[in-house]
């Protein structure tokens, strides 16, 4: 199932990536959706090259009931973003897996940060996928909208969590 997001915010580049590896600020857009986050590490400087590992336990109660007998009330989702140094003008790419516990559900996406004069547009392009052997595609279906919602609010918490700095 494909995956699709754009929003720009009204800052630059590194003020976003600043803020989508602030750790306060992960563990707020974890606490909004109603989930918590585990752990998170950033190897690398952020203003080059840099992996971030974001573990989180959100809740399933927006899942179809068929999906949450599957899953349960909570998941483990490991969020991995390899993300390339910047270009000339600040714009930057992350290669974003998510991989959910306990269910053969995977996310491959692009999160693209856009230079865009003194505005970032944000752009999120990828595939969920199950494994599972003939509900494979009915469970990528019920996924797809609950992941893009959770890659949206990170985009939309940014500007907020940024307009109260």
């Amino acid at each position: 199932m494909a995956l699709s997001a754009s929003t720009t915010l009204p800052y630059d580049v590194q003020s976003v990536t600043d803020v989508f590896t602030d750790e306060a600020f992960l563990k707020h857009t974890s606490e909004h959706v109603g989930g918590e986050l585990q752990s998170l590490t950033v190897d690398g400087d952020t203003s080059a090259a840099f992996t971030l590992t974001a573990v989180r336990t959100l809740p399933t109660t927006r899942l179809p009931d068929f999906a949450r007998k599957f899953v349960g009330e909570t998941i483990t989702v490991t969020q991995t973003e390899d993300w390339a140094a910047p270009l000339p003008d600040g714009s930057r790419e992350a290669k974003v897996t998510m991989k959910i516990s306990g269910a053969p559900v995977t996310v491959d996406a692009v999160q693209r940060l856009v230079a865009e004069g003194t505005s970032t547009r944000v752009d999120v392009e990828g595939n969920v996928t199950s494994s599972i052997p003939f509900m494979g595609a009915k469970i990528a279906d019920a996924a797809e909208p609950f992941i893009g919602k959770a890659l949206n609010v990170q985009a939309t918490q940014a500007k907020s969590w940024l307009e109260n700095r």
